[in-house]
């Protein structure tokens, strides 16, 4: 499969959603963040999940959003915080209230440790591209060579120093959400053995 049908459904909706993330996003999120939905795609197409594309990009593009000053949330995990502005970006964008929901618990599901593909597809696929492009988990389910190129496209940049201070200050602030259940796990040295970075 060619990169560039990885980087974006052809949809007005997705073209906003990006001018959405590179506004807000840094240039490491967004990277990860556009990553990520090339690795679910490909993944998807390998492993024969039936997914909705335009939800997928949209949730992929905006689901660290949270992270962001803007939308930093200082009583409300930044998955949480991103899903809520994914509805309202849904809801701006004319979705139906079904759709809206959708795409604001895809995000919030992507920091769960499994998401079931039967319940969710789309909250599986960027559930297991964020754990590939973050702690590099099941590296070898993606071709070496198809990795090559979708990093060539989309470099890190300084991902793994600005993820984990992200982190640090979310676990600092809100310790009891996921971001820093994950620094207490160890997300640190996950991300630094992360084999994306070689």
């Amino acid at each position: 499969m060619e990169i560039p049908s990885l980087i974006a459904p052809p949809t007005a909706l997705s073209a906003l959603a990006l001018e959405v993330a590179e506004r807000y996003c840094t240039p490491a999120l967004l990277n990860h963040s556009i990553r990520s939905y090339a690795w679910a795609v490909d993944y998807a197409h390998r492993h024969g999940i039936n997914f909705d594309d335009e939800l997928l990009y949209v949730a992929a593009l905006l689901h660290d959003c949270g992270l962001a000053p803007a939308f930093d949330n200082h009583t409300m995990s930044f998955e949480e915080a991103g899903g809520h502005l994914a509805w309202v970006f849904g809801a701006a964008a004319g979705w139906e209230p079904a759709r809206r929901v959708r795409v604001s618990e895809i995000i919030v599901r992507h920091m769960w440790n499994e998401v079931d593909p039967a319940v969710d597809a789309e909250g599986h696929l960027l559930e297991v591209a964020t754990s590939l492009d973050i702690s590099g988990s099941n590296l070898d389910d993606w071709a070496p060579e198809f990795r090559t190129r979708v990093l060539d496209l989309l470099p890190r940049l300084d991902l793994r120093n600005e993820f984990v201070s992200c982190f640090q200050d979310q676990s600092r602030r809100k310790p009891a959400s996921a971001a820093a259940g994950a620094i207490r796990s160890g997300i640190a040295a996950r991300m630094a053995a992360n084999r994306l970075d070689d």
